[in-house]
């Protein structure tokens, strides 16, 4: 197993109303995101309901060909097409639209579902807590209810007992973006309905 970054990066889906740490401001006046394969700023003309909106119409959840060797209930999360797919039975697999972790935060392995939890409370490392101060000067909540405003979304599969989670966001304008510190980020429906396929224990390949 690789991991890209060390055991101080944390891997939250911060909501942007709240914190503007992560690489992509949502408000239709910052009007930019960060690119990680160009490596660069792009401005964007569209505001976060209209990119939600071209997200959930790209990234809509759907069966598709598999014929990879993985065995049926696999999990693989392919970082560079931001897709997460579930391997099926029949040479098919359901595909996702993922966010995955911004410049620094990458990270490649194959962990298993640990645990399983629905509208998963929030409790900040001390590492991001420190760092939002001394970055932004924000001081984060000691502790966060779960709920539609959390910034872990509706569910969360957590992984091993690494600091990363498949987990839901209620920032759909993020997904197929590279902007999280290392979490799989999903639409909180599709994270919903994959929640309910997969047991603890499930294989979880990220690549």
């Amino acid at each position: 197993m690789r991991f890209g970054i060390g055991a101080s990066a944390i891997c939250l889906a911060l909501m942007t109303a709240v914190f503007t740490s992560t690489s992509f401001v949502a408000s239709a006046t910052a009007g930019q995101y960060w690119d990680n394969e160009k490596g660069e700023w792009v401005t964007y003309r569209d505001s976060a309901s209209t990119l939600a909106r071209k997200a959930r119409k790209k990234f809509k959840r759907k069966i598709i060909p598999y014929d990879g060797k993985e065995t049926p209930g696999t999990i693989i999360v392919d970082t560079k097409k931001r897709q997460l797919l579930h391997v099926m039975k029949g040479g098919t697999a359901m595909r996702y639209g993922i966010g995955v972790g911004r410049e620094g935060f990458e990270w490649k392995g194959r962990q298993r579902i640990s645990r399983k939890a629905e509208w998963p409370g929030w409790t900040p490392p001390p590492e991001m807590v420190a760092r939002e101060k001394r970055e932004n000067g924000r001081d984060l909540p000691a502790f966060m209810e779960g709920g539609p405003n959390n910034p872990l979304g509706a569910r969360a599969l957590y992984l091993g007992d690494t600091i990363y989670r498949i987990h839901g966001t209620n920032e759909d304008w993020s997904i197929g973006l590279a902007m999280s510190s290392g979490c799989i980020r999903m639409f909180n429906d599709d994270v919903e309905y994959l929640y309910d396929q997969v047991k603890v224990g499930t294989k979880v390949i990220v690549r």
